[in-house]
């Protein structure tokens, strides 16, 4: 063994990208002390983004005070790049762990902190702008974030909607401060889901009852998804509710894409890519990744997959050691992956295994490398 690269993802709740790889990496040099080990934390979007970015280019992370999901203040950061530009991750301020778990509740929950962050980026000169979509406590169409960068969503009597409830009382767009705020740069939105933005598949259908949402209030979302995306194509000329991806984050990317020209794009393609992760692939014997659950979903463009799709394409050997491995997980094989290892005891509860996460990751990774062939 000459060469192991380490290229994980968060186990979500209970590791970061860093802690998964060092922990994984540690491992890796027990076994095999030859061997030069390499750790890659990636991240698709979501969690971990921000950090992972500052790894590999230079730059400098910013904090503002901004709305947390209820309207809180907390302290949010983004990376400002030496090249001008940012990198804003918007479960910074939009995120599932800000909640306490009787706070979740997709449709009292907004985006404006995350506006106010890429508000902060525009006037700091930034160009382009980068926005991870992943991990949101949010179903509010974006309207909450647009908000603060004077795109306002209003009802009948002129109020202001920022929230999701209220997505059906929407009547009229008032462009008029957004025009004021005369940004010409790029906004480029960074996510690995397809889901559009409502219907069966849509943002509420899918994300809403891991949000908090109860059916009825899924219903109402997703109507209310439905009615933002007549109102915005009236007022842009765009139908944008089934294109593949205007439902990640609650539909965040909607106002964005239609006023703004925003784009968007794989975000762990972008990571990848920063890393120069073909480049190091060069001399590669074993390629380790992992993140908290893989299953079904893993395989249609989540991190994992794309680090097993790239590496199997230069013949690199690929194993997966996650947290769990639910129902469809198998189907990473299809992707050149040819380890899968679940690091939770078979039997252990999910309350056991978020504690136990690091010695159970570690364990798993011994016995791996012990009995690698």
């Amino acid at each position: 063994m000459n060469k192991i690269i380490i290229a994980s993802d968060s186990f979500k709740g209970s590791l970061s990208a860093q802690q998964a790889c060092s922990i994984i990496a540690r491992q890796a040099r027990l076994a095999f002390p030859e061997a030069t080990v390499m750790g890659l934390p990636i991240a698709d979007g979501g969690e971990g983004l921000v950090e992972v970015v500052l790894r590999h280019k230079r730059g400098t992370l910013r904090q503002i005070e901004a709305s947390d999901p209820l309207g809180r203040m907390i302290l949010a950061g983004y990376a400002f790049l030496d090249n001008h530009e940012a990198v804003i991750e918007m479960a910074a301020a939009a995120g599932l762990p800000l909640l306490h778990k009787g706070e979740l509740d997709p449709t009292k929950t907004s985006t404006f902190g995350v506006g106010e962050l890429m508000l902060a980026a525009i006037s700091g000169g930034a160009d382009p702008i980068y926005v991870g979509l992943g991990g949101s406590a949010t179903v509010d169409g974006g309207v909450g974030a647009a908000c603060a960068l004077e795109i306002r969503f209003l009802d009948e009597r002129g109020g202001v909607v920022y929230r999701g409830e209220d997505l059906q009382q929407i009547t009229q767009v008032d462009l008029r401060g957004l025009h004021e705020l005369d940004y010409s740069g790029k906004i480029i939105f960074l996510t690995d889901v397809n889901n559009p933005l409502c219907g069966p598949n849509g943002a509420a259908e899918v994300f809403g009852p891991q949000k908090g949402a109860t059916p009825e209030q899924v219903r109402h979302l997703d109507g209310g998804l439905d009615h933002l995306a007549s109102v915005v194509a009236q007022e842009s000329g765009l139908n944008l509710k089934d294109v593949p991806g205007m439902g990640a984050a609650g539909g965040f990317a909607l106002p964005f894409v239609a006023f703004m020209g925003a784009e968007m794009r794989s975000g762990i393609d972008f990571v990848l890519d920063l890393m120069d992760f073909d480049q190091k692939l060069v001399g590669t014997d074993l390629v380790i990744t992992g993140e908290g659950r893989t299953d079904a979903q893993s395989a249609m463009g989540k991190a994992i997959s794309a680090v097993a799709r790239r590496s199997q394409a230069t013949g690199v050997r690929v194993a997966v050691i996650s947290g769990t491995l639910g129902e469809g997980a198998r189907q990473m094989i299809e992707l050149g992956v040819t380890d899968m290892v679940q690091a939770t005891p078979v039997g252990q509860t999910l309350e056991e295994a978020m504690l136990h996460a690091e010695e159970n990751l570690a364990n798993a990774a011994r016995d791996y490398f012990v009995n690698y062939k």
